[in-house]
């Protein structure tokens, strides 16, 4: 059965999926604009720091005041309303939640709600890709153990891009390299809060309509959004980032096949199995043709003559041996599609896109020469970018994710474009993000020492 037949009994059976959400900024924002006419789903409640910011979110996005008036859980409950707090913690102990989304952006709240959820047997949808680059592997171990879901958020691009990479390993594929769009100049690593919407292109209009973080934007500009989605995607498609991070080679839809290909190939690409994002501006800032901006996509490869053959017949794009082809999506519309993602958890118990083992990390890296007794503000601020890295190189030299490096003081001068190291700071290791973070790293250093003394062995 479809997930919206599905939905549509558990309407007429009055057996609604509740969900709770936790962060009502521009993703939770675009869901709530949806969930309201999505049938067999009802919005318990919504938590976030300001309420009145959720209440504005709410009017902004076209609910009526009477459809969230309701003073706690089982009010809700009890009129089908839903209600507004500031206690994410309450909201997610709650009984008759099924489905928690976090969206809030913030790495620590993201580790610690994701713990709570599994602490109260509430599948977790996980929009928070910094919460699940800084521990994700180490939180989708504990939902397991809890017999939870914990899922990757559909509309945004790493859940978008795992789904390709599912439909192509299903289909008897190797991947040669899954990715997506952006707009990337190498000026932008550079770009600070302040310098973000003349990169961004966003009218002043746009960004006085209340949606609009400066420093979660220029998230984005800097080349931190797009390491932490790609090293999401690695994470959960068991997949390699190249040795240094991404190149953002300028590539459109239809030159992904010949492009993105290995070296020995005549490509660009280090090796087969690996992410990467294009850009959609060549390097003089000229738009590329047929760009990928908005897109995700994947490139396979044909192991046969007769499968070379169809990919002729059937008109896919590939390079000028018929070896490789991509497929793609030219758009995703984050937070309208979450709802997917809450229909596949309750409904089926799968998860749209899953965190698996640690095989990339988002590392925090100098914008400009730094001195001892600064403060780092993390991801799209003035002082580091996240760079795309893989796991083992980052467990090998204790980078410090840049998941963390926020308000963590520097003990040394730090040159410019220059990974930080957890020796490089000063930091609380009681601190619960610090902790689950450090976990994980020893977990998965030991199973590297593990692997190595096999091999050398088996060797």
């Amino acid at each position: 059965m479809s997930l919206i037949a599905k939905l549509e009994a558990r309407a007429a059976s009055n057996r609604p999926i509740r969900v709770g959400l936790i962060g009502a900024g521009k993703f939770g924002s675009m869901y709530l604009s949806q969930v309201r006419t999505t049938p067999g789903v009802h919005l318990l409640g919504i938590a976030d720091l300001s309420p009145q910011r959720a209440r504005d979110s709410l009017q902004r996005v076209g609910w009526c005041a009477s459809a969230y008036a309701a003073t706690d859980w089982r009010d809700a409950l009890d009129t089908g309303s839903t209600f507004v707090t500031d206690d994410a913690s309450a909201l997610i102990a709650c009984g008759a939640i099924d489905v928690v989304i976090e969206a809030t952006g913030h790495p620590a709240a993201g580790v610690r709600h994701a713990l709570l959820c599994c602490e109260h047997r509430k599948h977790v949808v996980m929009v928070n890709v910094e919460a699940d680059v800084l521990a994700g592997p180490l939180l989708a171990r504990r939902a397991q153990e809890a017999g939870v879901v914990y899922s990757l958020a559909s509309g945004d691009q790493p859940a978008l891009i795992a789904e390709l990479v599912d439909w192509a390993r299903t289909c008897g594929f190797e991947i040669v390299c899954a990715g997506k769009g952006t707009r990337y100049l190498p000026a932008y690593r550079q770009s600070t809060p302040d310098t973000v919407w003349r990169h961004y292109g966003f009218t002043d209009e746009q960004v006085q309509s209340g949606d609009f973080n400066a420093q979660m934007f220029n998230s984005f500009v800097d080349g931190t959004k797009s390491a932490l989605e790609m090293a999401a995607v690695a994470n959960a498609c068991a997949l390699t980032p190249a040795t240094d991070g991404l190149a953002f080679p300028a590539c459109g839809a239809d030159d992904l096949p010949a492009l993105l290909k290995p070296v020995d190939a005549g490509g660009v690409l280090e090796r087969s199995g690996t992410v990467e994002v294009v850009s959609s501006l060549e390097r003089d800032g000229r738009p590329v043709f047929r760009d990928l901006r908005w897109g995700v996509y994947v490139v396979i490869e044909a192991m046969s003559r007769y499968v070379r053959e169809c990919f002729a017949q059937y008109g896919l794009r590939t390079d000028a041996s018929g070896r490789f082809a991509a497929m793609y999506k030219p758009y995703h519309l984050i937070g309208l599609e979450l709802g997917t993602s809450v229909a596949s958890v309750a409904l089926r118990g799968e998860a749209t896109g899953s965190t698996g083992g640690f095989r990339a990390d988002a590392v925090a890296t100098s914008k400009r020469a730094l001195r001892a007794g600064e403060r780092l503000d993390g991801e799209g601020g003035y002082t580091v970018y996240g760079k795309l890295m893989p796991a083992t190189d980052s467990l090998a030299i204790g980078a410090l994710p840049i998941g963390v490096a926020h308000g963590m003081e520097l003990v040394r001068d730090i040159a410019a474009g220059t990974v930080v190291r957890w020796q490089d700071v000063r930091y609380d290791a009681k601190r619960q993000d610090v902790c689950v973070r450090r976990e994980m790293e020893a977990m998965f250093a030991v199973r590297e020492k593990s692997f190595k003394k096999l091999t050398n062995k088996e060797t």
